[in-house]
């Protein structure tokens, strides 16, 4: 490591990994469930901050584990827009999702959302440098950073974020539901619990964001998952349309994982590999121009696929 390397790495880094899941509100077996997912984030993030080349950064994303390579490039996502936010001549992100992170710009730009909400950035203010279709996840990672974070307030007391339009506020409470999902190690009585806590409206989003992270993260066994979509019946179109997104991540990154297979068996009634065809299918012919977020467009049709 070199020493500005070092000198990056003693500055940004955070110390612990364990340290996050310590935290109050978060459930004992949190940690015990999802210490790889914690600690390849931090993998991503420490490696980006240690030396952000991208041929040196691709090799040591690449040389994690393939289950756990998504959440590594999702750290890489969070340190590369902490660095051009520090020398944004460079723009180092938007070259790696151009290059060598192409496969993996879900997890990468949840990354980014990571870090606009430790630096204090608005997702929606730096859209137009981002993927025009994608560029909304970073409001998710956003979400989640607050709800790791700063649970008080946007777990607890349910507190809206003021400066997110309204669409970004879905992608917000997705990043929470995820964030739930994960805080709570998996566990379904948790989860139901803290989300009805919150006001009715915010439901769907919250739970599309638990379909996403029970499948892409796991932490589940079957029966666990059949309970919750038992329970959450009527949320089922945004725990389908969240575990198809998992498994089109992990398709376009070749990634699979048996857990994000058998989510989708679950809430969408077919195998990981055909829920990513529905939506790989639902964004083909999207409109360029629409008053409609297109992202919203993208979704709904999703949705509607995986009901057929």
């Amino acid at each position: 490591m070199s020493v500005i390397g070092q000198a990056r790495r003693r500055m940004f880094g955070i110390p612990s990994a364990k340290a996050v899941f310590s935290r109050p509100g978060f459930a004992p077996a949190a940690w015990d469930r999802f210490a790889p997912v914690a600690i390849n984030l931090m993998e991503g993030y420490h490696a980006t901050l240690e030396d952000p080349r991208l041929s040196t950064l691709q090799k040591r994303l690449d040389a994690v584990e393939p289950e756990f390579q998504g959440f590594a490039y999702e750290g890489a996502g969070m340190g590369l827009a902490a660095l051009d936010a520090v020398a944004p001549w460079k723009n180092r992100l938007k070259a790696f999702v151009d290059g060598p992170g192409a496969a993996h710009i879900y997890p990468i730009y949840v990354g980014v959302g990571l870090a606009y909400a430790r630096l204090r950035r608005t997702p929606e203010a730096n859209l137009a440098g981002l993927d025009p279709l994608l560029g909304w996840v970073t409001a998710d990672g956003y979400g989640f950073h607050e709800a790791f974070f700063r649970r008080s307030r946007f777990v607890d007391q349910h507190e809206v974020p003021i400066r997110l339009s309204h669409y970004g506020r879905r992608f917000f409470d997705q990043g929470i539901g995820r964030a739930l999902w994960f805080s709570s190690g998996a566990s379904v009585d948790r989860v139901v619990q803290q989300i009805g806590g919150f006001p009715v409206a915010r439901h769907a989003d919250l739970w599309s964001g638990v379909g996403l992270a029970s499948a892409y993260g796991g932490g589940a066994d079957p029966e666990e998952l059949r309970s919750l979509l038992a329970r959450m019946r009527l949320f089922q179109p945004q725990l389908a349309r969240g575990a198809a997104t998992a498994a089109w991540g992990r398709e376009h990154a070749g990634n699979q994982a048996a857990h994000t297979d058998l989510a989708c068996q679950i809430y969408c009634g077919r195998s990981g590999r055909e829920a990513s065809a529905a939506l790989e299918e639902a964004a083909r012919n999207l409109p360029v121009v629409s008053v409609e977020p297109v992202y919203e467009i993208w979704r709904r049709r999703t949705e509607q696929s995986l009901a057929a």
